[in-house]
Parts: C-alpha cells; structure tokens; sequence
C-alpha cells in the first residue's frame, strides 16, 4: 500500500489508473525553468510541478486548452532563481493547493515526505527525496510515464550547485546514486533546468555519461568545490518568498 494524499491528509490505497496522463513541458527563458504540467483523462484533475511566477497566465491557458482543473501545485524545493507561481496560481484559482517537502522548511498547504504518493485524479507522483543541493529538495517518480522529475537534484549532464542553502556535494552525491541512479534505465528523466535546449534525458544515459555524477565520491566533490559560480541574481528576493511558497 502506498500513502496518498488527499487534500492535506493522507489515505492508503494501492492501485491507480494506468490510462496515459495528459503532458506538458513548459519553459521559462530568464530563469531556463521547467514548469510540468500533468493531468488525468479521466476526472480532468491536473497539477504543476515548479511552476514559475511570470509564467502564470500561461500555464493557467495551457491547463484551459487540455480542458483540465488545476488542483495542487508543486515545488521540488526552495528555488533561488526565481519565485515560484504557486501563490499567485492560488489567488487567481481558489481551489489550488501548495505543496512542497517539510524538510525544506517552507510554509505550504501540504508538506510531504519521502515515500509519499501525490495523486492527480487516477495517477499518482511518488516522493523521492533527493537533498543535497538543498535540504529539501524531491524529485517525483511517475510509473505510467516511466519518467522522474528530478528539479535541480539531476540535471541533463550536470547537477545543482551545492554552496548554499544548506548544500552539500557529498549529500547530493548519496542521493543520486541511492535514489534516482537505482532507477531503470529506461526510465526518463526530466530535469528542473536546462541551458542548451535540451528536454529530457534517460537514466541510463545520466548514469553512464553525466560528467560529474558518473565520478567517484570524492573526484565529485572536488569538482563542485572548483565551480566557483556567480551569486544567484534572485536569490535574496526568491529565497523569502518561496519559503512561503510564493505568497508575499
């Protein structure tokens, strides 16, 4: 039996529909986001993972068109190079829920935890919690799609920096390899980011090829130790306000 959500609470329950959600990819230039949009054919129920706030009348048009309801909206973590949409979402469709995971400390209508199923009408996300860049940060595993939203955790040949909000290259290292490097193959990976154009990888290809992950331990933290990267220009102003998911 897996634990769902329902609303805010939790129920047990063991099967879902394997009918083909509906699926969108969506994409922010400034901030090179991935904004996913997932719903079912069935009860029309939809959610967003990572939405981003500039973007909200778009990705209320794209729900529109596929004819879905927009019920819960996701952040795989505390995001630093943008705001995050879910508030907004929330003032402009009522019913919507925030969710995001307790471990990163922000204020959520729903907290999740590792091992949590997050349904969307007859499907359900599971809960894979992936720190290392942050503390809180998930990745969400869909069996129908044979798919794994991994946000900053797993990116197409890179990874999230790991020099602040609690970052830990040696923590992110233990989370790949344990929890998404495990996973078939085959399964596809969606990342939180790209900066080249790219949509989507596999698992296989990342755990083979991903030129930091496919190190060892310590020649992977030396190279996040020598990034040396800029300051994220949105940082002080997308930290606060996604720690209340986006409601300022």
């Amino acid at each position: 039996l897996a634990t769902l959500f329902s609303g805010c609470g939790r129920i047990w329950g063991s099967t879902m529909s394997m009918e083909r959600p509906v699926f969108k990819q969506l994409f922010d230039h400034e901030s090179s986001t991935y904004t996913y949009l997932l719903g079912c054919p069935v009860t029309k129920e939809c959610l967003l993972i990572d939405p981003v706030l500039e973007q909200v009348d778009r990705d209320i048009a794209a729900i529109a068109q596929e004819g879905l309801t927009l019920r819960k909206a996701l952040n795989t973590h505390c995001h630093a190079d943008h705001i995050t949409g879910t508030g907004l979402l929330k003032s402009r469709l009522p019913d919507v829920r925030s969710y995001i995971s307790k471990a990163s400390g922000a204020q959520a209508d729903c907290l999740f935890e590792d091992g949590d199923s997050i349904p969307y009408g007859r499907h359900r996300l599971q809960v894979l919690a992936t720190p290392g860049h942050t503390d809180g940060c998930v990745s969400f595993l869909d069996h129908t799609l044979n798919a794994v939203f991994t946000g900053d955790a797993l990116l197409i040949d890179g990874c999230g920096r790991t020099d602040f909000q609690q970052g830990s290259a040696e923590r992110l290292y233990e989370s790949v390899r344990t929890k998404l490097f495990t996973l078939p193959g085959s399964t596809t990976v969606f990342p939180g980011h790209d900066y080249k154009g790219r949509t989507h990888s596999t698992m296989g290809e990342q755990k083979k090829s991903n030129p930091r992950l496919s190190k060892g331990k310590d020649e992977f933290i030396k190279i996040m130790e020598e990034l040396k990267l800029d300051y994220p220009k949105k940082i002080d102003v997308a930290v606060p306000a996604n720690m209340k998911c986006g409601v300022f």
